[in-house]
């Protein structure tokens, strides 16, 4: 095994770094996200179509505008909002 440089170790470390801020992100997202799905009332209101489509749009346009890559971006939203969708399906406790 080729031995990792010093310098791909340091970047590594703040991709470390990084990733425990998306976690963060993440856990206030899951609150958020779980704040709405107590104010569903029924299963058929869990997937908003056009609240998805709205959303993926403005990432699509900020990404370009951050000069992000946007196949990355979409890639991830679309991961995202699949598992938020997946989790309300499993927490969900109304009619």
């Amino acid at each position: 095994v080729a031995m990792v440089n010093k310098k791909i170790l340091k970047i590594r470390k703040k991709l470390d770094k990084l990733d425990n801020k998306f976690l963060d992100l993440i856990k206030k997202r899951s609150k958020l996200v779980q704040q709405v799905l107590s104010n569903k009332n029924f299963k058929k209101d869990i997937i908003d179509k056009k609240r998805i489509k709205i959303i993926m749009r403005n990432i699509n346009i900020k990404s370009k505008r951050k000069k992000i890559d946007p196949l990355i971006t979409k890639k991830i939203w679309k991961s995202m909002i699949q598992a938020f969708i997946d989790y309300e399906f499993r927490n969900f406790k109304g009619k």
